[in-house]
């Protein structure tokens, strides 16, 4: 009997190993934390902005109870935040006298969800500022760091025409920001007179340079739009979603309150 016991227990180990192995294996190479970390050249200038840029609050609402109702009723996905504001803000009143009762309420053609299929950054997407130092005459490095000569206003956008480019890019930022974990928005200022305090030594002899930029995220993916109905049948309640057509579409994000620094010593002038 203990030996039959012994043989069940060795091969529920032997289930929990392949388990575990099996899970080990589907695991992704790399967490998107990792993928996207930013680099030692780039530092957040939150604190020393001379110019506060608002926290940018990503657009997603919660669905009430009845608006996933009717999102789950779809066969096409929902995501899109004013779609789903205007369900929220809705309320259908049921009776068990409505036998027979029916209505299709058309509430529009709505790009309803965006498929990433793409997230790249650029930590030199635009330069905003040089810092320049002539040390040519010296005997001994010079130190030099960022100064923001400047106000700079940095803005991402949309790499085509759409329609509704506003509802799109509300989308595309939601999912930029979910996969990279960045502070991203389409419009970022770098105030005049920001600084920070890393050092770079310029030697002698040199000519310094300390370049500045805003870096950005490219967001590619496919914008999925449809005709929306809510189609109201007894005491039934759903959405139809009709003329299902979907689009490409590509955008840069700004990475808000960063610069990415480059420094380079010279003999002769930039």
């Amino acid at each position: 009997m203990k030996k039959i016991i012994y043989m069940i227990i060795a091969f529920l180990l032997f289930l929990s190993s392949i388990t575990n192995f099996a899970y080990a294996e589907g695991k992704p190479d790399k967490k998107p934390a990792e993928k996207y970390k930013i680099p030692n050249s780039v530092l957040d200038i939150s604190k020393e902005n001379t110019y506060p840029n608002p926290t940018q609050d990503l657009p997603y609402l919660q669905p009430s109870d009845l608006a996933q109702e009717l999102i789950d009723s779809s066969e096409v996905k929902v995501e899109n935040p004013d779609l789903i504001r205007i369900l929220n803000e809705s309320s259908i009143s049921t009776t068990p006298l409505a036998i027979g009762y029916k209505a299709t309420i058309y509430l529009g053609q709505w790009p309803l969800r965006y498929e990433s299929t793409e997230t790249g950054t650029n930590w030199e997407f635009k330069q905003i500022n040089t810092n320049y130092v002539d040390n040519r005459g010296g005997k001994a490095p010079y130190q030099i760091h960022y100064t923001q000569e400047a106000q700079k206003t940095v803005r991402g956008g949309l790499t085509a025409k759409i329609e509704d480019p506003e509802d799109v890019k509300k989308m595309m930022l939601i999912k930029a920001a979910e996969k990279t974990g960045l502070p991203l928005s389409f419009e970022t200022i770098i105030g005049a007179g920001t600084k920070k305090d890393q050092v770079y030594n310029v030697p002698a002899k040199r000519l310094g340079y300390l370049y500045g930029y805003a870096p950005a995220v490219n967001e590619k993916g496919k914008v999925t739009y449809g005709e929306v109905y809510l189609v109201l049948k007894g005491n039934k309640k759903k959405i139809v979603i009709k003329n299902v057509t979907h689009q490409g579409i590509g955008a840069w994000i700004p990475v808000q309150d960063h610069v990415s620094f480059g420094f380079v010593a010279s003999e002769t002038p930039k």
